[in-house]
């Protein structure tokens, strides 16, 4: 007879299991026979995350938003400019004009003001925004939505884990260390299917044209291009899943209501927010979706009003919509840039960068809503309560998708590198103290 034994692990709030929790979890006679170790531990906790289909979708404001137009107004003061601010469903929340439909939805979203960080040039910040670390010469950092892709990514999984939608700045710092697997794809318009995405034979000719490749490639492998022939391999696998598989259906918005369309906005990034929800229905862990322009050194007033419309638009019909259909809990939604805007208004009517304090805001994934967490000065110089910083941050989202922010991938030289590295969640965002 074959002995059965059963082990009860403990998680903690982010349903995190760690290390010294499954060790005390073990009993010593178990352990010292290796019935279970901690690496069958944490592949069966990884199995267990992806089982809870959870998901992510980052709405990046490229060029960095001013927090004074968008979810931190200061009316009525020298650097509050004209802008005025409006009520929203929670009341003592208020937010820029220009953003009516958000406020409406207020009771699901969470603010945070309070966020501080140094990185005042585009490049470095929108990388650190995306990796949760600087630029290094070292090492490529996969971006948040690899690491992501990674850790949730269901198995043979026809569609991309990760994609990109009006990426066209190719800020999203790709998959670094972790290889093609887990490279976003990147869908430049979202109302059109992916480019090439039709069979220019019939599958079974398509499937031996694939086989025989990867004969060819065997001797280039063993050459020394093992990792460049897996790379390749991976990405054509990718795309031969994606173009046979009756999922590519997912991408195409056609199969929408006109009124649903017409609800998200007409706008690309409305309907690169419409495409984020039917890709997460689709199963995929985490679509990023970008709109520019936000680097106002000129006009401020005026293009952060063109912008924010059909921002407003998209943002606040995508919480609204995920949470009619039961999707909210399950799907984290980020809305930030890589800093914000100087509280004094330049010569040329615009904001400069400014990344000393700026505005975040967070929808479903265990966010509470309707809260604003940290504050900014009266005159929006500094920060007055509750900083959070950017590994804050991150953490913060592995909470909600209960990722393990300490985990530890191998990256080059076989040096172990952690998901974040430093930082703490933000518990009110969950409703903890």
């Amino acid at each position: 007879m074959t002995p059965f034994s059963t082990m009860h692990v403990r998680t903690n709030s982010s349903g995190i299991v760690s290390r010294r929790t499954f060790v005390k979890s073990v009993a010593a006679g178990a352990a010292a026979a290796g019935v279970l170790g901690w690496k069958d531990a944490v592949t069966l906790h990884a199995a267990e995350l992806r089982k809870q289909g959870m998901s992510c979708i980052l709405l990046f404001m490229q060029g960095g938003p001013s927090q004074f137009e968008t979810f931190d107004p200061k009316p009525d003061t020298k650097n509050g400019g004209p802008t005025k601010a409006i009520s929203t469903a929670v009341p003592g929340i208020e937010l820029a004009a220009g953003w009516e439909n958000l406020a409406k939805q207020m009771k699901d979203v969470a603010l945070i003001r309070s966020m501080t960080n140094k990185e005042g040039a585009h490049p470095r910040a929108v990388y650190q925004l995306h990796t949760g670390y600087l630029p290094s010469g070292a090492i490529k950092y996969p971006s948040f939505g690899s690491i992501v892709s990674k850790e949730l990514g269901q198995a043979e999984f026809e569609l991309p884990y990760f994609v990109s939608v009006g990426n066209r700045f190719n800020n999203t710092a790709g998959s670094g260390f972790l290889g093609m697997k887990y490279a976003p794809f990147v869908v430049n318009d979202p109302n059109r299917l992916p480019n090439n995405a039709a069979l220019t034979s019939d599958k079974d000719r398509f499937n031996r044209r694939l086989e025989l490749m990867k004969d060819l490639e065997e001797d280039f492998a063993k050459s020394g291009a093992k990792h460049a022939v897996e790379d390749h391999q991976s990405i054509y696998r990718s795309a031969a899943n994606l173009v046979t598989s009756p999922n590519l259906k997912a991408f195409d918005l056609s199969q929408e209501k006109d009124s649903v369309r017409d609800r998200y906005g007409r706008s690309e990034f409305g309907q690169g927010c419409l495409l984020a929800r039917r890709l997460v229905e689709h199963g995929v862990t985490f679509i990023e979706v970008e709109t520019g322009n936000w680097d106002t050194h000129q006009d401020n007033f005026e293009r952060t009003k063109t912008l924010s419309g059909p921002t407003d638009k998209g943002f606040a019909a995508l919480v609204a919509d995920l949470k009619e259909r039961g999707m909210l809990e399950k799907t984290l939604v980020i809305w930030m840039g890589e800093f914000g805007r100087t509280p004094r208004i330049n010569g040329q009517n615009g904001r400069d960068h400014f990344p000393r304090v700026f505005s975040v805001a967070l929808a479903g994934g265990g966010v509470k809503g309707g809260q604003v967490i940290g504050a900014s000065s009266a005159d929006g110089t500094d920060v007055k309560t509750r900083p959070v910083t950017v590994p804050d941050l991150f953490c913060s989202f592995c909470q909600s998708l209960k990722i393990n922010p300490r985990k530890e991938n191998i990256g080059p030289l076989e040096r172990p590198i952690k998901i974040v590295d430093g930082g703490t969640a933000v518990k009110e965002l969950f409703g903890q103290t």
